[in-house]
């Protein structure tokens, strides 16, 4: 090997950023003003207008529905949506745009899937889910299971930011061997949290667990994190020439 071979090995050329080949963006905060997502209109047209510039075709936007702290209901949302979707066709951006909701998993969450409350789902009937990030919330498996038997697919948002998670082998290979969805944060990917969570993250691409990817976006810091992404050449290579359910959408 010469020795320009070698500096090339060690300093790999870096890939210009951008998410075409990931097509949909299906977890953000982008309503202004409903959740610790954007605060203002002008704030979410300029996020619009660079998640458009990074090759995206799609973002489903989802805000989070949290009884005790963010309590959104579906006609808040959809009146957000539609001022969204007015102001950016106004500035010119042509992505489309959805929105469903990032749903806090409590007793009050279990309630509606039991009392058969609208629910906000995108695709074929994915619903997205998170939990608290230290400790495993007791109903974890039983409103999986009431979401399945009522007939939604549920998304568990950025499994590697969970504390509990990390450090339970048992219940990783418990949620992975009964297929639950995992959607991984590209942040993640950047170190934007921890080397901690980075490498839980890589872990579970490398055990083929991953089925979406999302941005998570809440504003300009996280894009701004995003785009150092191929820094971290050797997976934004993988997640690049891998497959998502994100490109279905």
């Amino acid at each position: 090997m010469s020795w320009f071979d070698f500096l090339k090995k060690k300093n790999p050329v870096e890939i210009p950023f951008d998410l075409s080949w990931l097509q949909v963006d299906m977890h953000s905060h982008l309503i202004p003003g409903i959740d610790d997502g954007s605060k203002s209109m002008e704030e979410s047209i300029s996020l619009l207008s660079r998640l458009a510039s990074y090759g995206l075709r799609k973002v489903i936007t989802t805000p989070h529905i949290m009884s005790e702290y963010y309590r959104n209901t579906p006609e808040i949302i959809s009146m957000g949506l539609e001022d969204l979707r007015k102001a950016a066709k106004n500035h010119g951006i042509s992505l489309e745009i959805e929105a469903a909701a990032e749903y806090y998993m409590d007793e009050i969450f279990l309630e509606k899937i039991k009392s058969g409350d609208e629910l906000l789902t995108f695709g074929d009937r994915y619903i997205l889910v998170e939990t608290g990030f230290i400790n495993k919330p007791q109903m974890l498996l039983d409103i999986i299971f009431h979401l399945e038997m009522a007939g939604y697919k549920p998304i568990l948002a950025h499994p590697e930011r969970y504390q509990y998670l990390l450090v339970d082998k048992k219940l990783q290979d418990e949620l992975i061997e009964r297929q639950l969805i995992f959607q991984v944060n590209l942040l993640s990917l950047t170190g934007f949290y921890s080397k901690g969570v980075k490498d839980f993250a890589e872990m579970l691409l490398e055990r083929n667990a991953v089925s979406f990817l999302g941005t998570d976006c809440h504003n300009e810091r996280y894009l701004d994190m995003l785009q150092t992404l191929p820094k971290n050449h050797r997976v934004y290579e993988k997640i690049r020439n891998s497959e998502f359910l994100n490109q279905r959408l």
